[in-house]
């Protein structure tokens, strides 16, 4: 990281980011073509969590290559000032790296959907294995992440 002062160090710190986050943005590659897709998702701390529909265009990423980079965003804003090249932004993000896999057996799956859904209603919730079939379910096992954040956001000394 370029800007070492504004580096998010401590762990807890990047996880509120990520619990705050409402979307994970994937960065994918296949045959040397970027893509970037935003995703609904979970996290335990150790992996996110996210489903897909049983195919499409992020599916055929995946099989192509399974590193990804993943982003999380919190508290994003911009920052005013009269002339123009003095404009700057408050946020706190996270980028990060890791390994996806698809999870094919179904009490992982339940946990997997119940981080989706505990990211986004608070709760824990039962689902019907039918849903399963028309629901693919993946996990990114984290290699590295980071956390950055705006000066503004700097804790003072």
């Amino acid at each position: 990281m370029r800007r070492h002062a504004q580096e998010i160090k401590n762990h807890e710190l990047i996880d509120q980011v990520i619990a705050h986050a409402l979307v994970c943005r994937l960065g994918l590659c296949k045959d040397n073509v970027p893509y970037i897709v935003p995703v609904s998702f979970g996290y335990d701390g150790a992996r996110i969590y996210f489903h897909t529909a049983p195919e499409g265009l992020k599916l055929e990423f995946f099989a192509a290559n399974p590193q990804v980079c993943f982003e999380f965003e919190d508290d994003v804003k911009t920052i005013s000032k009269p002339e123009a090249c003095q404009w700057s932004a408050s946020y706190s993000s996270v980028i990060g790296y890791g390994t996806i896999a698809e999870i094919v057996d179904a009490q992982r799956k339940t946990y997997a959907l119940n981080q989706i859904m505990l990211h986004y209603s608070g709760r824990a919730w039962d689902f019907d294995p039918t849903q399963f079939e028309k629901t693919r379910v993946w996990a990114i096992a984290i290699d590295r992440m980071t956390g950055k954040q705006s000066k503004d956001k700097l804790k003072p000394a």
